[in-house]
């Protein structure tokens, strides 16, 4: 399994990412794309089914995949699963095949990587009936602090969408965040990781080299590898 070492930049959600000296990446695959991992040394996987493309057509085949693939090495998590009212099929559906991969990530004792649009009822309401052992992560936040504090007081952690993390108004939620609770990610966009560090320690007033430590220490943790503690 590909980890993180001290001094890396980590991407914690990634599409299409290619790897370059010192940044490490979570690469997301999803089970439309008819695509698998590969052992390439700075890239670790997730594999899922989004819910844009869901449809009441592919979802058994999409769910056996999943239970297929998500026993590979190369993979760290299940996901991105989700709900999203913007985009996809019934909530109904959306709702049996998110508990259907939060039953995948249960077995095998992988975390679940959530993707989430206005639907954030419908997401805790998940959590409450599942009760989930595995940690879940929010790729792509963007809401208030109110939000983010409810979310982490059920347990989730969270990863700011990139454009968020780079706008001004982005400042008072990272201040504000605890260090053991959040991740950054470019989301596959064409912008550097390192630069939203710089707008990151920036705002919470500390160095990149110490928030690298934060990022790296975070990942060891949410991804059970407290063997490899001591890389960061």
């Amino acid at each position: 399994m590909n980890y993180p070492f001290e001094g890396d930049y980590i991407d914690i959600h990634v599409h299409g990412g290619k790897t370059k000296p010192g940044v490490f990446i979570l690469e997301t695959l999803m089970a439309h794309e008819n695509r698998l991992p590969d052992n390439i040394p700075g890239i670790a996987y997730t594999f899922g089914i989004h819910p844009w493309y869901l449809t009441h057509e592919n979802y058994s085949d999409h769910l056996r995949l999943v239970e297929r693939i998500a026993a590979m090495t190369e993979i760290v998590a299940i996901g991105e699963a989700g709900f999203d009212k913007l985009h996809g099929p019934s909530m109904e559906l959306q709702a049996e095949v998110f508990s259907e991969q939060v039953k995948i990530s249960e077995r095998i004792n992988k975390p679940l990587i959530i993707h989430c649009v206005r639907a954030w009822d419908e997401l805790l309401s998940a959590a409450r009936t599942l009760k989930p052992k595995q940690p879940w992560m929010i790729h792509g936040f963007r809401g208030k602090i109110k939000l983010a504090e409810q979310l982490l007081s059920k347990g989730f952690r969270i990863s700011i969408w990139f454009e968020y993390a780079l706008r001004p108004e982005s400042t008072e939620l990272l201040r504000n965040l605890p260090e053991d609770s959040f991740f950054l990610e470019t989301d596959g966009a064409d912008i550097r990781i390192e630069s939203i560090y710089e707008k990151v320690a920036d705002d919470k007033g500390i160095d990149i080299e110490y928030l690298k430590t934060i990022m790296c220490s975070n990942y060891l943790k949410f991804f059970n590898l407290g063997s490899q503690r001591d890389s960061c």
